[in-house]
């Protein structure tokens, strides 16, 4: 069918099946069904039997959704070998889709940017050779003599062979097809180029990564021009630089603005060249690749309720969404999770399992009924809550398996580690669980009263709690991960750059748990990092629960930021309810202090 014959059909189509309407550029409304799916990396068969599944693709991967809504939240390339293969389809369900009263909408991924940018870390071997068909082989000699001729500037000794065989190491067969083909006028380049970073369907918010604080900034329409433009831009401008040779496809984009700014001024430099390498420089670390862009940011997905959710209720406000589905981070349990009261669901169930160990799930919603559908079975299933995890941990235990085992399992070893902590491990089920152990009696227990406190605020601060005898002493065990580093050591080795969460927000958070508990021994030492992600832990609070109604010394010129996310969590620590929940921990007259204190708090922003 032509392109003419094709639109005659549309147009006849639309006159029997209202479509949904498109009331701005990037929202539409009147969806009856919408399938969501997100971060297929390459895994064409997991996507393909997903899909089927979920009822829009059809046995021999035709569109079988008639007037489904079907979104696509990102990553569909890198890792896995069938990323073309994957592109190839969803162009081809968003023509047929359409023909049929559907729609298909893709929204771009970190990793779709990255390989319209240059950053090729992830590219896959046989990501290149589905190009390597295409690749004139006129191309690779051209990029190899400029290389050697590179070389030879510095050594007029270079081993020809051995230079070659690095090239085609780093360039692999299809290397110089494949970027071409991710250029602006690129088949795959000109299509990516032209995706939204968030849409709106139904007032459901569609974006890869999380709902950074830009997003409020900007609102649904600007953040979608703006960091759009921020991509299409340095594109435009790096093939300006290809084509004159002046810097080679293979150099990364993390090392394009470095070897740009080493390159000598030129005062015969042509305008246009100096132009491009002005752009490149200067949006090399635009806000689309940094970890505030909705396409990498993971606070979403890894910041506690108290700490994100004026983030997150200021976001869905800006874009006019009561929700947000997003991909981007496997979830802890590769199942797709609803967090924040089911205002946000997360779909990313690590679908290429030889990368992430998961499998393909993908969202339904048909007017208030929210189902999952599997890659494995046809039965739709519902979304599972956000598990409740202070500190990462190699398997799925969820907190309250995590404290059975502290309090019962079997205690391996005690040792000291170099600043005097008793650190305990504990065997269960083959493997090897880390404490902290602290003594403590089992009434005027304030690191077990800090826990429950933590747990009632849903702070997730606090590492999982219990009582329990060591070596004859009593006392309190306290989760610790395998790869906590604490403050101390995270500030003198200048880390915790790439926090999901950011560090100032949850020091904020630290700070106003420690005013309500008065925690007089806030150390370095006392604020624990999960070092994959730089998800804070406040322990250390045996000096905490003091009966003064004020502030500790040390937070007293500190300002405090009461959040409403915050202010309401606190109003809802009922008197009658944390009597009842630390009658056991503490006295009366420290209990009534701690009342008096929230009151401080909450005074305060009057």
């Amino acid at each position: 069918m032509d392109a003419a014959a094709r639109l005659i059909t549309v147009m006849a189509l639309s006159l029997i099946i209202q479509p949904i309407a498109a009331d701005a550029a990037y929202r539409w409304t009147g969806a009856e069904r919408v399938v969501a799916m997100s971060d297929p990396h390459g895994a064409y068969d997991s996507m393909a039997r997903t899909l089927s599944n979920a009822g829009v693709v059809s046995a021999d991967g035709g569109w079988a959704g008639g007037q489904t809504t079907l979104v696509i939240t990102g990553d569909l390339l890198d890792r896995g070998e069938d990323s073309r293969k994957i592109m190839d389809l969803v162009m081809r369900l968003e023509e047929e889709a359409a023909t049929a009263g559907g729609r298909v909408l893709l929204t771009l991924g970190n990793h779709e940017v990255m390989n319209l940018v240059g950053d090729l870390r992830y590219v896959a071997r046989g990501e290149y050779a589905a190009f390597a068909g295409e690749e004139p082989m006129e191309e690779r000699e051209r990029w190899f003599q400029r290389l050697l001729t590179a070389r030879q500037a510095v050594d007029e000794l270079v081993d020809e062979v051995a230079l070659r065989a690095e090239f085609d190491r780093d360039r692999p067969p299809g290397f110089y097809a494949h970027r071409a083909a991710f250029s602006s006028n690129g088949k795959y380049g000109r299509w990516l180029l032209a995706k939204p970073l968030m849409v709106v369907v139904n007032e459901t918010a569609y974006v890869h990564g999380g709902m950074p604080p830009v997003v409020a900034e900007l609102g649904l329409d600007k953040l979608n021009q703006q960091l759009g433009a921020q991509v299409t831009n340095y594109v435009e401008a790096l093939e300006v630089l290809y084509g004159n040779g002046v810097i080679d496809p293979a150099v990364n984009f993390y090392d394009h603005a470095r070897y740009l700014e080493a390159l000598p001024p030129d005062p015969e430099r042509p305008t246009e060249i100096q132009s491009a390498m002005d752009v490149v420089i200067q949006l090399n670390d635009a806000t689309v690749h940094d970890s505030g862009s909705p396409l990498w940011y993971r606070g979403t997905v890894g910041c506690s309720i108290l700490t994100e959710g004026d983030v997150l209720a200021g976001a869905l406000e800006a874009v006019g969404a009561t929700r947000v589905v997003i991909g981007h981070t496997p979830t802890v349990t590769r199942r797709v999770l609803e967090r924040f009261d089911g205002r946000v669901i997360e779909i990313d169930t690590g679908m290429l399992n030889a990368a992430y160990r998961g499998s393909g799930f993908a969202l339904v919603l048909e007017g208030e009924h929210v189902a999952v559908a599997q890659e494995h079975t046809t039965e739709l299933t519902a979304p599972v809550r956000h598990p409740r995890r202070v500190g990462e941990r190699a398997d799925d235990l969820d907190s309250d398996t995590l404290a059975d085992i502290l309090a019962s399992g079997t205690i391996a070893s005690t040792s000291e580690d170099e600043i005097g902590r008793t650190i305990v491990r504990i065997e269960h089920g083959g493997s090897t669980v880390a404490a902290l152990f602290s003594r403590s009696p089992r009434r005027q227990n304030p690191e077990l009263a800090a826990y429950r406190i933590d747990r009632m605020l849903a702070l997730d601060i606090v590492p999982v709690t219990v009582v329990r005898e060591v070596d004859g002493k009593t006392g309190t065990l306290q989760f610790l991960p395998n790869n906590a580093r604490d403050e101390a050591w995270r500030s003198s080795a200048g880390q915790g750059g790439g926090a999901w969460c950011p560090l100032q927000r949850q020091w904020n958070s630290m700070y106003i748990f420690d005013a309500l508990i008065y925690n007089q021994g806030r150390m370095p030492t006392s604020m624990v990092y999960s070092t994959g992600n730089w998800h804070l832990m406040s322990m250390g609070h045996g000096q905490a629960f003091d009966t003064s109604r004020g502030r500790p010394a040390f937070l007293e010129s500190v300002p405090l930021e009461l959040t409403s996310t915050w202010v309401d969590a606190l109003k809802q620590l009922i008197e009658d309810e944390l009597r009842e929940s630390l009658e056991d921990l503490l006295s009366n007259r420290h209990i009534g202090a701690l009342l008096a204190r929230r009151d401080a708090l909450l005074d305060g922003e009057r």
